[in-house]
């Protein structure tokens, strides 16, 4: 993420809740294949600490991000990039 907490994306003073700032972060790292699918996401306290926002500020975004279809969270194993739903091809319905 965020290589020092000086280094951090969030801007405190944006017209923007602070979490879905860390969200967008994190869901344009994934639509930039920078975190690829089954990438483990950091935990919830190292996330705020990377961000420099509270864990329950990441906690929020995580949250937002699930909303969002882009990870999983496995309860006492982590959160993780959600692989993409496969697309099926036109007309490969019920054909008979």
């Amino acid at each position: 993420m965020a290589a020092e907490t000086g280094d951090s994306p969030i801007d405190p003073n944006k017209i923007a809740y602070v979490y879905m700032q860390v969200a967008d972060h994190i869901a344009a790292r994934i639509a930039s294949g920078d975190l690829s699918p089954g990438a483990r996401l950091p935990g919830e306290r190292d996330l705020g600490t990377e961000y420099g926002v509270a864990y329950l500020t990441a906690r929020r975004a995580v949250r937002e991000l699930r909303e969002r279809g882009l990870v999983v969270t496995l309860p006492a194993k982590g959160t993780f990039v959600a692989y993409p739903e496969a697309d099926e091809p036109a007309g490969d319905g019920d054909e008979a």
